[in-house]
């Protein structure tokens, strides 16, 4: 549904986005994580047809953006990280007012509007946009991004501006309209909304994307190879004796159990060790790292 090949944008010499290559199907939720200044914004607003690119292409459902951005404009929804409406205007004058670009008759204008203010818990207010508070134009953004019932909708930082409640009901919407088959591309830098909502992940570094897949194979890219600390959880039965090895980084003790951080897998060793102490051990396993212990570290590297 979504696919860039080499895709690059260049300011001044230097590459904010920088040959990114990047697949999403259709009806994924797919998290684009990544600092602030990573290239994320300059991503969406290619695929979104709102700049062009260097080099490369971007596509959205078959179409190159760069070539055909109006095409591509009927079918997608877009939140951006500073949405804006006429202040002099309330949300359903706003709404109104963007559900005309796509040909709405009156009729249909006015029956999606009530739809979508319900949606964003919005109807019923009167006031005009201007006096809204930054929470409610998230909520509008997110009705003006769904007006025209997209097929691809690309959020940027959406609960930004959001109270917890209005963080709950973004969850809920993201994967009520995943289910419908819209394929939704979210951008963020906050991993706990990315890991609520995204079923596919992509991180994003100096315009480079360094790692994608689900968020399972993310954290699996973490090998002891790359010279991370290998985290081994023991337990035993008896009081866990102090273990020595050139290959341990440091110790978490807490009773009979305890962290090692080593530099490589050295479970072999450490249960020879205790066993020959007489130790009996409980458990003993590496424990994956989570999606922020791999956020961090690529970023580390």
């Amino acid at each position: 549904m979504i696919r860039t090949e080499n895709l690059t944008k260049v300011y001044n010499g230097k590459a904010a986005v920088d040959g990114l290559d990047l697949e999403v199907g259709e009806g994924d939720i797919f998290g684009f994580l990544g600092p602030n200044g990573a290239g994320k914004s300059t991503t969406i607003l290619m695929l979104t047809g709102m700049i062009e690119p260097t080099g490369g292409r971007c596509l959205v459902d078959g179409i190159e953006v760069a070539k055909d951005p109006l095409k591509v404009k009927e079918i997608i929804g877009y939140l951006p990280e500073d949405v804006g409406f006429y202040g002099n205007m309330t949300g359903e004058e706003n709404l109104d007012y963007f559900a005309r670009f796509y040909g709405m008759d009156a009729r249909k204008r006015k029956e999606r509007i009530a739809e979508l203010l319900e949606l964003v818990h919005l109807d019923g207010v009167a006031q005009k946009a201007g006096e809204y508070s930054r929470g409610m134009k998230q909520r509008l953004g997110l009705a003006q991004a769904l007006i025209n019932d997209p097929k691809v909708l690309f959020l940027d930082e959406p609960t930004a501006n959001l109270d917890p409640e209005g963080v709950r009901e973004y969850r809920e919407l993201v994967l009520a309209l995943a289910g419908e088959g819209k394929t939704v591309f979210v951008s963020s830098h906050i991993l706990s909304e990315v890991r609520a909502v995204c079923r596919t992940v992509g991180l994003l570094a100096k315009g480079k994307l360094v790692a994608q897949g689900t968020l399972d194979e993310v954290a699996r890219t973490l090998a002891p190879s790359d010279g991370d600390a290998v985290r081994i959880v023991v337990e035993t039965r008896e009081h866990l004796p102090a273990l020595e090895d050139p290959e341990i980084v440091a110790v978490e003790r807490n009773g009979n159990r305890a962290v090692f951080l080593a530099k490589t897998d050295i479970r072999d060793r450490l249960a020879a060790s205790l066993f020959s102490q007489g130790v009996h051990v409980r458990e003993m396993r590496i424990e994956e790292p989570d999606i922020e212990d791999v956020f961090m570290a690529i970023y580390r590297r």
